[in-house]
């Protein structure tokens, strides 16, 4: 058999390699076989490519893992990752070698972490953060979603995170570090960039489309403009990554098990690659160099949850840095994105303008991550709610004074902040870390709970000059009041006994609303603090409120409510600013009295009649009994009359079958056909009508149910749906969605809101960045709504608002389109393995989830929308809070209790165009007050000026000693902020005019000023204070 030959031991071709061999091993040995001091020195050079080397680790603050499974490291199964290796190790890393850097961002995580460490340890990360080895990015709680959040909770996670730091280490975040969120909004570039004090924003995630032209045009670092309000004066250098914020292509991932090539630099050893590994660096410089501006570059080394062992991270980078540099041809050195910002300000560019926003998001043709503005709708729901009574007991917990030794709103606080975060509130995490957020949100009520019935306690019984103490007043709150379930209102209130009804109001001006109770009788009276009777209406409650109270109460509570309510008792209420009324509910002894059972009418039993109006003020309607879904709107003093048509469909959802794998998901909305959902015609209208609201009941089909209500003093129309179990049996995930239709001719046009804030015009099929390929036509015009979103025609303009997160659009023109519920049965493919299929389960019995939530309809003349908006916005965000107490036979509440209360001087509210979004007692003994002026430049014709607050009349009964303005996260003052912030040039045009903000504070006067969309942020600190 013929063989290759081999040379032998002895042969002379041996003798060579053996000689060779020998000869490279000695001369080696010499050069490269011993110690070497890598070079990390590295600064900028201004005459090379500088490539900044930026050692990072994205830690979600839960997502395929619980917040605290991340921290610890367990449930290693699903994904191997602890963050507190990574704290640990990097530490180490970083005291090896003063050249080294590393950036933090998630504040949950570096706080559990700090908490836990020796007094020495904490010396040296002091002096790391000292001298800029570490340094923090962002800075808040974690790293916030853009689209299904709402601005003030972005705000409250970011000032919890920055205060820490600033109270800690006397360090204030410059750079914001928003690289995951799913898309970005206008209100994360003004008002979480340019107002907190960060001079640039760096993120990963925008459109395929956009990518692709701005890689080819060299405008992937812009000047974002995002507010027509305040212009140029909020512009934020924003730079957005070339591919994602893992290293750059060509092997350059270091954790312990990756598979990238490290540098062999020992000669002595096979494999050596030194020059390889130079120029694959090079490259991938270069490369990068060719799409960025300036000749600086930043390389993102790292990706989740790495530097886990820091040491196999750091080994590479000191190498590379080292052979690179000794190289020449690139410069590479350690750097923050501090560095890399304040290099490229230096280099005295102009830079590509951008204005509006960065949604929708598509990372290919059909992936439009439009899905997940509604996904997991009841943990949406949730956090909205608690956002709301967050506010509110923060109020409560000011005006009783702080007390650091009993209940505080500290836990709804951390709660609430970590469920902004991009897998949290987004509705993109795996079920049970979805229930362990919704937990830690329970917990945090459960404490904030006990702060304000408490506070509410001490407040009705205190008397002038008086402090708490000793209060026995015990106050109940119904946190499931939505699900008919509330104890107090539910018992016996017979034997002469009366239900106090105490009605707290957040906000800053008189509220005048309707508020509904569920009561067991029908036989019930009202009065209000001063004695007086008022009337009051009771409405039978559905079938479809009871069943769902039924099964869901018990999932929540894990027991059965041991009564079963018949009624709501619904009556007006008028509650001062910042302050409480009192109403007293008992038996109705007599006749004559006020209290109004609904009438109720049902379309099978009047067969004559094929129009039924509801409405006993301004508004009415009009519905066609024969088309349920069709209605007549007629507005007396508004003069609008026009016909409405509000039906409801499901699109399938993809299941990823053909050509392109892509399924409908938690993050995906990838629509499979459309299907009509057709009320059955033998299922009638029920209508209840009464002097205070009118009720129209519809059977929409078997798993969705409606209320509409129209308010006798209210001029918009209230719909309550329940929509599920969605039906899964045909094997077809379905997206439900409401449409409401009208004849306007809206020009492809609608309108969205960022977060709350402004509105942003929207164009269907249309970017005005690029030239949009559509692929998508319903997905790709979905945008995420948290107020409302509006359309417009020649003389009017239609306005709907919503109670939580959505996902909406206007597919067609005339139309609203608001996507209420998701349940799909495939994964996505975006990490999360698991379908969106939620469930509640009773003893065992588990069936989909089951959804109910409002949404609210007006129609005004064009032009005139704008109040209504804002002001019901601000009521939805903030509605009012009830709890209650019992008075027993023959005690006068009034002479016992304070019967009605308000923070501000009787003659005093806000104006119309102003909210009071955080006033919150510090550790410190300071107080934080925030106001928001909530018109933008040209939205009303009255309420876009200019405004004034009166804090003396505002904090009636207390002095203020102290006034010092802040930035918005109340890290440093404003002066200082606005001194040190870059300013920067815009390519091909001049700043805009300034924008109108408020003066300085005259304290001497003390009057805050705010311009239109402007935001104040104070610390306070009081002489005295005493309960008005």
């Amino acid at each position: 058999m013929a063989t290759s030959a081999s040379p032998s031991p002895t042969s002379p071709l041996s003798s060579l390699f053996f000689f060779c061999f020998c000869c490279f091993f000695f001369s080696s040995s010499f050069v490269s076989g011993a110690y070497v001091a890598y070079n990390t020195s590295a600064s900028i050079s201004a005459a090379k490519l500088n490539v900044h080397l930026v050692p990072h680790s994205h830690d979600d603050v839960g997502w395929l893992k619980t917040v605290d499974q991340y921290y610890v490291g367990s449930n290693n199964s699903i994904q191997g990752a602890c963050v507190q290796n990574v704290l640990d190790s990097v530490i180490e890393a970083l005291v090896a070698d003063k050249n080294r850097k590393f950036i933090y961002v998630e504040q949950a995580f570096f706080q559990r972490w700090w908490r836990q460490q020796s007094d020495g340890t904490k010396e040296v990360v002091r002096g790391l953060i000292q001298s800029g080895q570490l340094e923090f990015i962002n800075g808040g709680m974690c790293m916030h979603d853009e689209a299904a959040v709402h601005y003030v909770d972005m705000i409250d996670q970011t000032t919890l995170g920055h205060r820490f730091i600033k109270q800690e280490f006397d360090q204030t975040p410059r750079i914001g570090w928003q690289i995951d969120p799913f898309g970005h909004s206008a209100a994360q570039a003004y008002l979480l960039s340019a107002e907190v004090g960060f001079d640039a924003l760096y993120f990963s995630r925008i459109d395929y489309q956009d990518r692709a032209k701005r890689i080819n045009e060299k405008r992937l670092e812009v000047i974002w403009r995002s507010s027509k309000t305040l212009g140029s004066s909020a512009d934020v250098f924003t730079g957005i990554f070339p591919k994602n914020y893992e290293p750059p292509p060509g092997g350059f991932y270091f954790e312990v098990n990756d598979n990238s090539p490290v540098i062999q630099d020992d000669a002595l050893l096979f494999d050596y690659n030194v020059q390889e590994r130079v120029n694959d660096f090079v490259a991938a410089a270069l490369s990068q160099a060719n799409i960025t501006r300036t000749n600086h570059i930043m390389f993102t080394m790292g990706t989740d949850f790495k530097y886990q062992y820091a040491n196999s991270w750091f080994r590479q980078l000191d190498k590379f840095i080292h052979y690179v540099n000794k190289d020449g041809r690139v410069n590479a050195l350690y750097s923050t994105p501090s560095i890399y910002t304040d290099a490229k300000h230096a280099a005295n560019e102009s830079w590509p303008l951008k204005t509006d926003d960065f949604f929708p998001y598509a990372d290919h043709a059909n992936a439009y991550w439009t899905g997940y503005f509604t996904s997991r709708p009841a943990l949406k729901g949730y956090v909205r709610v608690l956002s709301g009574y967050y506010l509110a007991a923060r109020q409560l917990e000011f005006l009783t004074s702080r007390n650091n030794s009993g209940p505080t709103t500290d836990s709804l606080a951390d709660a609430l902040a970590v469920a902004q975060h991009h897998d949290a509130v987004t509705g993109t995490e795996k079920q049970h870390v979805a229930n362990d957020y919704s937990k830690r949100l329970s917990i945090g009520y459960t404490e904030a709970e006990k702060l304000v019935g408490s506070s509410l306690s001490c407040l009705t019984e205190s008397v002038l000059n008086s402090q708490c103490s000793n209060s026995v007043t015990k106050f109940e709150q119904c946190p499931l009041l939505n699900l008919s379930y509330c104890p107090p209102s539910e018992s016996n209130i017979s034997n002469g006994k009366s239900l106090v009804v105490l009605v707290y109001n957040s906000l800053g001006w008189k509220r005048e609303d309707v508020i509904r109770i569920p009561v067991v009788d029908e036989s019930v009276v009202v009065h209000d603090h001063e004695g007086n009777e008022i009337e009051s209406q009771t409405l039978v409650i559905s079938n479809a409120s009871l069943k769902l109270r039924n099964s869901y109460v018990q999932a929540y509570m894990g027991k059965s409510p041991n009564t079963m309510p018949k009624f709501w008792l619904a009556f007006s209420v008028s509650v001062p600013p910042f302050g409480f009324t009192t109403y007293l509910v008992s038996t109705k002894k007599e006749a004559g009295s006020d209290v109004v059972k609904s009438t109720g009418y049902s379309s099978q039993e009047d067969q004559d009649s094929s129009v039924v109006e509801v409405g006993k003020g301004n508004l009415k309607l009009q519905f066609d009994t024969d088309e349920g879904s069709q209605f007549h709107y007629f507005n007396s003093r508004k003069l609008v009359n026009t016909s409405i048509k509000q039906s409801y469909i499901y699109y399938s959802g993809h299941d990823g079958s053909g050509s392109d794998p892509q399924a409908s998901g938690a993050y995906i909305f990838r629509p499979d056909g459309t299907v009509p959902i057709t009320p059955p015609r033998e299922v009638p209208l029920t209508v209840l009508r009464g002097p205070i609201l009118d009720e129209v009941h519809q059977q929409i089909n078997p798993w969705i149910n409606q209320v509409t209500r129209v308010y006798k003093k209210k001029e918009h129309i209230e719909v309550e749906f329940i929509v599920g179990p969605v039906p899964v049996d045909d094997e077809i995930g379905k997206e439900v969605a409401v449409q409401i239709t009208t004849t306007m001719m809206t020009n492809k046009t609608f309108y969205t809101d960022s977060n709350g804030r402004d509105f942003l015009k929207r164009v269907r099929d249309y970017r005005s960045d690029w030239e949009l390929q559509v692929n998508q036509p319903v997905a790709g015009n979905y945008y995420p709504i948290n107020l409302g979103i509006y359309i417009q025609a020649n003389s009017t303009e239609l306005s709907v608002l919503v109670d939580r997160p959505v996902g909406g659009s206007s597919v067609l023109d005339g139309q609203v389109e608001l996507m209420l519920h998701r349940r799909l049965l495939y994964d996505d493919g975006r990490g999360v393995a698991e379908s969106l299929d939620e469930e509640v389960c009773v003893n065992d019995q588990c069936a989909g989830l089951v959804i109910q939530g409002k949404f609210y309809l007006r129609i005004d003349p064009l032009g005139e929308g704008a109040k209504w908006r804002r002001s019901t916005g601000q009521e939805i965000y903030s509605p009012l809070l009830l709890a209650f107490s019992e008075k027993d036979a023959g005690v006068n509440w009034a002479n016992s209790h304070r019967p009605t209360f308000s923070m501000a001087d009787p003659s005093y509210s806000l104006p119309d165009n102003v909210a009071l979004i955080t006033l919150q007692a510090l550790e410190d003994g300071s107080t934080l007050l925030r106001l928001a002026h909530l018109y933008e430049v040209g939205e009303d014709k009255d309420l876009s000026v200019m405004a004034r607050v009166d804090l003396e009349k505002l904090f009636s009964g207390r002095k203020i000693s102290k006034i010092t303005e802040t930035n918005l996260s109340a890290n440093q003052e404003r002066v200082e902020m606005e001194k040190k912030r870059l300013k920067w040039q815009v390519e091909g045009s001049t700043r805009s005019a300034g924008p109108v903000r408020g003066g300085a504070v005259d304290v001497s006067e003390l009057v805050v000023e705010l311009g239109p969309m402007e935001i104040r942020t104070f610390i306070i600190y009081f002489d005295y204070m005493f309960l008005a």
